[in-house]
């Protein structure tokens, strides 16, 4: 998988990317290897100490000072965004780089018996949330001259499977967001907006979707980072509104920055 692209080094210096469900999982591979690629991170979630780890492995490692900043996804209300959006433009000015990586599974259920206080919370973590952080971030990365917004996406969300529910449906949504984004901002801003399925990882939800199947075998999200240096890096400028898929480009690898 690291041959679908090669980074060079300093690929991200001076970026400031923010990445959400920053604690644990892909989130926070992907903000220590933004952070070891020479970017300031900053790391939101809602678990201090889980994102406290995170933020001292990336220091010690002596790698660009990061941020945290506290925001549970599925409670905040709008101001509460706006209010983040005014705190990180008083400190860095901008934003380069956003990475929407943050989600709930919620229950696998037929339609017809799904909990709609379940659907509720699911959708307010993998759909409104997002919908919500970007609004609030726009201006911030409209200041920078290369910005790039990468939604997480899901092979449930580009074809219907059945008792997916609200996860599946949230995901669908969020291609249909990522469109409609990328193309008001193609014409008028430097932002470009993809969407990333980043396929079988050993991750925690994997393990909640699949409690069969062994995880273990799976890789690990450090094996699909390339994709997201390409993504959040000026090497993908120019590409915006589009679904990418790591299994996709594993088979094809037609990215290269030499």
């Amino acid at each position: 998988m690291t041959d679908i692209y090669t980074p060079p080094a300093g690929l991200l210096q001076g970026r400031i990317i923010l990445v959400t469900g920053a604690n644990r999982g892909i989130g926070a591979c992907a903000a220590k290897t933004f952070a070891t690629y020479g970017a300031t991170v900053i790391l939101v979630g809602r678990k201090k100490k889980e994102l406290e780890v995170i933020y001292d492995e990336i220091e010690q490692a002596g790698h660009p000072q990061p941020a945290i900043f506290l925001l549970d996804l599925g409670k905040a209300p709008p101001e509460e965004y706006e209010k983040m959006a005014d705190v990180l433009e008083g400190e860095f000015g901008r934003l380069d780089g956003l990475l929407h990586n943050a989600a709930i599974l919620g229950q696998l259920a037929p339609l017809e018996l799904y909990s709609l206080v379940q659907w509720g919370k699911v959708m307010q973590v993998n759909l409104n949330a997002p919908l919500l952080l970007t609004r609030a971030c726009l201006r911030l990365l409209k200041k920078s001259a290369d910005a790039s917004i990468v939604f997480t996406g899901d092979e449930v969300g580009r074809k219907g499977r059945a008792y997916w529910g609200a996860y599946g449906v949230g995901k669908f949504a969020i291609e249909g967001l990522v469109q409609i984004l990328a193309d008001e901002l193609e014409n008028s801003t430097a932002i470009r907006v993809n969407s990333l399925d980043p396929g079988p990882v050993r991750t925690a939800l994997r393990a909640q979707a699949y409690p069969g199947g062994d995880v273990i075998t799976l890789a690990e999200p450090e094996a699909i980072m390339p994709l997201y240096l390409y993504l959040l890096g000026p090497d993908s400028k120019g590409s915006t509104g589009q679904a990418f898929s790591a299994q996709k480009m594993a088979s094809t690898p037609v990215i290269s920055a030499c």
